[in-house]
């Protein structure tokens, strides 16, 4: 029976555990939900995609009612009483070519709003890693922690006996109180890091946050070349500029079409009290070429952005692939460090380790090369722990840069 409550304990205690854990993919989804940069980017493409409809439709009509020859401004007195309606009408495809502005910027801000979601998965998960790596950290400072108390413990055993001097307590106490100041202030940057994933989870900066579940076995593609050419396929900031390039052809089509003149039509009723009633229309045109230069400007001015937009697509083109590049190579080089410190760097620096203690307890090796093979020990798995996270931001970073969204 103690047996059962005791495994029923420990089971509670690892599902109590794993409930804590803060997982990556249930951060993003929070931060595609609760993030207010992200918010106001969709909001932006909203607005947009509301605009062509504004823009295709005809100015409203108009309504007026004259007096004529009415002293006392009486209607049963006027000579005439006149009810006219009228109606702009630009020349024909004006309106459908501003529509098409409209909308060719309305998937700019589309665009815009998906780059903006995959940002925000990048931050997420570069925060997260951050945060991850953090908490490791306070884990191996905790571990030198405990090795240099040992040490510290066995130096005070061998002086107590006369095997050593004094110096090696005291370098003992020295090292100990450096490992154990490093394993407290520790804890201020997994504070720091966790306002970071709190800022982009619109939450507040001091919210309660799980321990990060740790990375799952790295994977890094073997061609860079063909994840550049994705990006280029795929990445917002591309449609975007494609997206631009359209609407600025439109806007060169509609200022050549402001040449041609507009319309206004209106149509009248009279009412004569003692007289016969009767109907009236009129009709009115532009004369654009009245003031030419203007219209000029303004093809000219369409032009010029025009070409800006084509330039702003190449650059775009040209800074994915120096993304893609960068990323691919950051993140190539931190998965290369992580392997070699797994197989090589950290097994050898743990067997330095106890044959030095071992050393140490037969007089072989001296307190100070004991204390370098500690620091070496830390050292080694704080690299690790850092080739870890440089690669899962490199891999995010990679991922942004291609255009793929975060699961």
């Amino acid at each position: 029976m103690r047996t059962t409550v005791i495994i029923g304990l420990v089971l509670a205690g690892a599902s109590a555990d794993a409930a804590e854990r803060l997982r990556l993919a249930d951060a993003i989804a929070e931060a595609r939900a609760r993030n207010p940069a992200l918010a106001a980017a969709r909001s932006r493409a909203t607005a947009a995609a509301a605009v062509p409809a504004r823009v295709r439709a005809l100015d409203d009509p108009t309504f007026s009612y004259e007096l004529w020859n009415a002293p006392d401004f009486r209607p049963d007195r006027a000579d005439n009483n006149i009810f006219r309606l009228g109606q702009k009408l630009p020349f024909p495809g004006k309106r459908a070519l501003a529509g098409d502005v409209a909308a060719r910027d309305a998937d700019v801000a589309d665009a815009d709003a998906s780059g903006a979601g995959l940002e925000l998965d990048a931050a997420v998960r570069r925060a997260f890693y951050e945060l991850w790596g953090a908490h490791e950290l306070e884990d191996v400072y905790g571990r030198e922690r405990a090795i240099v108390e040992r040490l510290a413990h066995i130096a005070e055993q061998k002086y107590a006996v006369g095997e050593v001097a004094q110096s090696d307590v005291l370098r003992a106490q020295v090292e100990l109180t450096r490992v154990v100041n490093r394993h407290s202030t520790q804890a201020l940057a997994i504070d720091a890091a966790r306002a970071e994933m709190n800022a982009l989870l619109g939450r507040e900066a001091d919210g309660p946050l799980g321990e990060p579940e740790p990375p799952a076995a790295p994977r890094l593609p073997a061609d860079a070349a063909e994840l550049t050419r994705a990006a280029l396929a795929s990445r917002p900031e591309v449609r975007a500029g494609e997206a631009a390039i359209a609407r600025e052809e439109a806007a060169v089509r509609l200022a050549r079409r402001q040449y041609l003149p507009d319309f206004e039509l209106n149509v009248g009723r009279f009412v004569n009290p003692g007289q016969r009633d009767g109907f009236g229309a009129m009709a009115t045109v532009s004369i654009p070429i009245a003031y030419k230069g203007k219209y000029d400007a303004g093809v000219a001015e369409a032009e010029a952005r025009l070409a800006s937009a084509r330039a702003d697509l190449r650059r775009v083109q040209d800074g994915i692939r120096r993304d893609v590049t960068q990323a691919f190579v950051r993140a190539r080089t931190a998965l290369l460090q992580r392997s070699l410190l797994v197989s090589t760097h950290v097994p050898q620096a743990e067997q330095s380790l106890r044959v030095a203690e071992s050393g140490y307890q037969t007089g072989a090796v001296d307190f100070l090369a004991l204390t370098d093979t500690a620091r070496t020990v830390e050292s080694a798995h704080v690299e690790h722990i850092m080739a870890e996270v440089d690669f899962e931001k490199a891999s995010a970073d990679l991922d942004r840069a291609v255009g793929k969204a975060s699961e």
